[in-house]
C-alpha cells in the first residue's frame, strides 16, 4: 500500500439516518448562528455602539485602579520611612545621653527633653498627615473597585442578553447602606485601627519624653 503524506481522511457516511441528522444540523446551524447574542449585539448600532463605550470605560478604569494603588503603596512607603527615622533618631539620641559624661548633665536635661519634643510633634504631625492622606487615597480606590465591578457586570448581562438588553440601563454600585446606629458605635473603633500607627507613635514618644530626665539625673 502506498503512503500518502499529508493528507486528511474523511469518512463519507452512507447510512440514510447520518445524513438526514446531518441535514438537519446544516438547516439549523446558521440560525443558532444568527439567534446567538453577540451577532444580535453586531447587528444592532445601539448596542454595539453601548458595548464599545463601556469596554473602553473599562479600559480607564482598571487603569486610574493600577495609578491609585501605585499612589497607596508610595504613601504607605513614606509612612514607614518616617517611622524608622523616628526609632533610629531616639535609639542614637539615648545612646549618647547614656554614654554621656558631663557632672552637670541634670542641670541640662530640658535641652534633651525640647530636642526629643520637637523631633516627635514634627513625626506625629507627619505621620499623621500621611495617615489621612493614606485613608483618603483608600476609599477613592474602593469606590473606583466598585464602579469596576459594576461596569463589568453590565458589559457581561450585555453579552449574555444580546438585542433584548435594555439601553437605558446604567451601572449601579450595588453598595448596601449601613444603619446610623451600627455607624455610631463602630466607629470609635474604626478610627483607633486607622490610626492606630499614630498612636504608636505618640506613646512611645511619651515614653521617651518622660525618660530624659531619668537618664540624666539617676
Amino acid at each position: 500500500m502506498a503512503e500518502v503524506k499529508d493528507a486528511h481522511i474523511v469518512e463519507i457516511p452512507f447510512d440514510e439516518e447520518d445524513l438526514e441528522r446531518q441535514a438537519t444540523a446544516t438547516e439549523n446551524g446558521p440560525s443558532v448562528v444568527r439567534h446567538h447574542p453577540l451577532a444580535e449585539i453586531s447587528r444592532s448600532p445601539g448596542h454595539l455602539l453601548l458595548l464599545k463605550l463601556w469596554q473602553r470605560e473599562e479600559n480607564l478604569v482598571s487603569r486610574r485602579l493600577a495609578a491609585t494603588e501605585s499612589r497607596k503603596d508610595a504613601i504607605r512607603g513614606e509612612i514607614f520611612q518616617l517611622c524608622c527615622f523616628f526609632f533610629l533618631f531616639h535609639g542614637l539620641f539615648f545612646t549618647m545621653l547614656f554614654t554621656s559624661s558631663e557632672s552637670n548633665r541634670c542641670q541640662k536635661w530640658w535641652i534633651p527633653f525640647g530636642l526629643s519634643l520637637s523631633v516627635s510633634c514634627a513625626t506625629v504631625f507627619l505621620v499623621q498627615g500621611k495617615l489621612c492622606r493614606y485613608w483618603k487615597v483608600d476609599q477613592q480606590l474602593q469606590k473606583e473597585r466598585a464602579e469596576g465591578r459594576a461596569l463589568t457586570r453590565c458589559i457581561q448581562e450585555l453579552r449574555m442578553k444580546g438585542a433584548s438588553f435594555d439601553l437605558d440601563k446604567e451601572p449601579q454600585n450595588g453598595k448596601k447602606m449601613k444603619s446610623s446606629s451600627v455607624e455610631i458605635k463602630w466607629r470609635p473603633l474604626r478610627c483607633c485601627s486607622m490610626y492606630r500607627v499614630t498612636i504608636f507613635v505618640v506613646c512611645f514618644a511619651g515614653i521617651m519624653l518622660s525618660s530624659c530626665r531619668l537618664v540624666l539625673c539617676y
